[in-house]
Formats: structure tokens, C-alpha cells, sequence
């Protein structure tokens, strides 16, 4: 395939296949992502390990006695919206480190977090929390969050090639609105928002492959696939009901889709441009992508060929408009 995507953002509803559709694709070799689907090697950007790291940076501050500044609790949607905009300003920062080929090595990966997260907050309009806290709370959320903010710093650097030449930047997020909303949904929810977020240097190179789930089957896909033991699982992570209800009972893409200016696209207007990213659409309501989650030597020819067919299918949309 002559045509190449240098960036693609992966959206959809919770559990709709996402991290799997992820998964399948960089089982691939370079050679097989460029001839079916006109990716290169994959590399991986994802902003939930940033909601996992909110969500418990809530749990330590309610601990503390302090606001718990992103959830009020474990079962609740966030507490300011607006940190869907933070969420996006974390990903453009990964973005650009993959540009600049930059791999941080900060002396303490809590600090180096909880300053990102105070950075991108002020960008959209919310309020800093760790330049307020006082020298024993940071002191303990240093303690009590260093492994698994490690552990997110070191999965972001392995991420950083030496060269974006040839790859493609797979990003992954969810975004949507209460259940019964009417279109278009408000800022800061759906994707009509998150996208107007992204950098123009994201812009500019992005096309989107949607999975398409109904909210219905995505909250049995969700209660499926929870694993209370692994909740910063990519694959293995619950979302709460109440969440799944009131951000995520719906989301924007068919409204954006119909209402864009041209077909198979959605216009993006922002930083004073009109960009029209090209939209795939990836039928998933009858599920396809639920194996991936075994073991790969597990995976049958006949549920590959299948997946395969419903993706060459959604990157035939993409490439319509390229």
C-alpha cells in the first residue's frame, strides 16, 4: 500500500476494543502493517495511565485530608471536566518528546508527574495542586505513588524511538457524554473538544480508526473485562458504572460524521485552521477483537482473518480521503 499514516488516533467507547485492536496491530511486522493497512511500526501513546495516576493521587491526598483534586472518589466521574483537556495536553507533551527524541530522566518521577499535571491543568483553565501542597504531603504522595509513577515514566521512555521516519504513532483515548445527551455535546465532553485540543503538529498528520460499539455492549465489554487486581491494566482496567453513565453513555463521532464538511472525515476547526481528519469506522458490535486478550498463540486463523477484514475495510475509509 503506497500510502502511508503517520499518526492514528484509536477511539472509542470503554472496552470497545481499543487496546486490542492496539495489540493486534503491533503483533504485526513492519512489512504486513504497510501492505494491509499502510501503518509502519507502531509506537503507543495512551492517556489512561494518566487517569489511573489522577485516580490515585486522589485516593493518597483524600488520605491526607486534602482535596482530592481530580476525583472526589473511586466510583465518581472527575471532578472538573476540564481535565479532559488536561489529558490531551499530557499527550501532545508525549508527542513532542517523540519528535525531539526526548527521554526524561528526572530525579524523581512522582515530582517530574504531579508538575506535568499541574502544568497541563493551568493550560486548560483548571487549577495547580502541587505547587500548593506542603513539604510532608509531597513528602508521602513521593512515597506512596513513586513505583507506579515510575513505572509509567519508564513505559513512556521505552516508547521514544530513535527515529519517528516510517512509524506510526498509534494514540488511544475515549471520550464521551451523559447517557440521552443531545448533540452536540457541550465542551468539554466528546470528541469535539479533545480533538480541537490536539497540537497542530498531531493535527496536521492524523487520521482516526473508531471502533463502533452501542453503549450497551461497551458497559458489557467493560464489567467483562474488569480485573480488580490489575486496575492500571491497559487491558485489564474497569470503568465505573457511574462513570460509564455520565461521561461515557454516549459519544459524538456519528454527529461529527454527519455534520462534517467533507465525507468520511471529521472537521476539526482550531489554532485558526480547519483540518478534516479522515475517519474509519471499525464494526465491532458484533464482536471481533475480544481474543487478542489471550495469549497470541491462542489466536485461531479464523478469528485473525476476521479482525483483519473488519480493519482493511475501516482503513479503506481512511484512505479514501488521503
Amino acid at each position: 500500500m503506497a500510502k502511508h499514516i503517520d499518526i492514528l488516533l484509536l477511539n472509542a467507547l470503554p472496552a470497545s476494543g481499543k487496546s486490542e485492536a492496539r495489540r493486534y496491530l503491533a503483533s504485526l511486522s513492519p512489512e504486513e502493517c504497510h501492505e494491509h493497512f499502510g501503518i509502519g511500526q507502531t509506537v503507543q501513546l495512551d492517556d489512561y495511565p494518566y487517569v489511573h495516576m489522577m485516580r490515585r493521587t486522589s485516593e493518597e491526598l483524600r488520605a491526607l485530608g486534602h482535596d482530592p483534586m481530580f476525583f472526589d472518589s473511586g466510583d465518581l466521574p472527575m471532578k472538573d471536566p476540564l481535565d479532559w483537556g488536561t489529558l490531551m495536553e499530557l499527550l501532545n507533551e508525549d508527542y513532542h518528546d517523540l519528535m525531539a527524541k526526548n527521554r526524561p530522566a528526572p530525579n524523581c518521577a512522582t515530582t517530574w508527574l504531579m508538575e506535568r499535571f499541574d502544568a497541563c491543568r493551568v493550560k486548560v483553565g483548571t487549577t495547580a495542586f502541587w505547587s500548593g501542597l506542603d513539604g510532608d504531603s509531597r513528602a508521602k504522595l513521593i512515597e506512596t505513588l513513586g513505583p507506579e509513577a515510575k513505572k509509567l515514566l519508564d513505559d513512556k521512555v521505552a516508547e521514544v524511538p530513535d527515529t519517528l521516519d516510517g512509524k506510526t504513532v498509534v494514540v488511544e483515548f475515549a471520550r464521551g457524554g451523559r447517557d440521552g445527551s443531545e448533540m452536540p455535546l457541550p465542551d468539554p465532553w466528546g470528541y469535539q473538544y479533545s480533538l480541537r485540543m490536539l497540537c497542530p503538529e498531531m493535527l496536521e498528520k492524523s487520521s482516526i480508526l473508531y471502533i463502533w460499539v452501542s453503549p450497551e455492549e461497551s458497559r458489557r465489554k467493560n464489567d467483562a473485562r474488569t480485573d480488580p487486581n490489575d486496575p492500571g491494566s491497559i487491558l485489564n482496567h474497569g470503568v465505573p458504572i457511574e462513570v460509564m453513565m455520565n461521561d461515557y453513555g454516549c459519544d459524538d463521532v456519528d454527529h461529527l460524521l454527519k455534520t462534517s464538511d467533507v465525507p468520511n472525515t471529521i472537521t476539526v476547526k482550531a489554532h485558526g485552521q480547519t483540518y478534516h481528519l479522515p475517519l474509519g469506522r471499525f464494526d465491532n458490535r458484533v464482536d471481533l477483537t475480544t481474543f487478542i486478550r489471550s495469549n497470541e498463540a491462542d489466536w485461531t486463523t479464523e478469528d485473525v482473518a476476521k479482525l483483519k477484514a473488519g480493519m482493511r475495510e475501516a482503513f479503506d475509509q481512511i484512505f479514501s480521503q488521503i
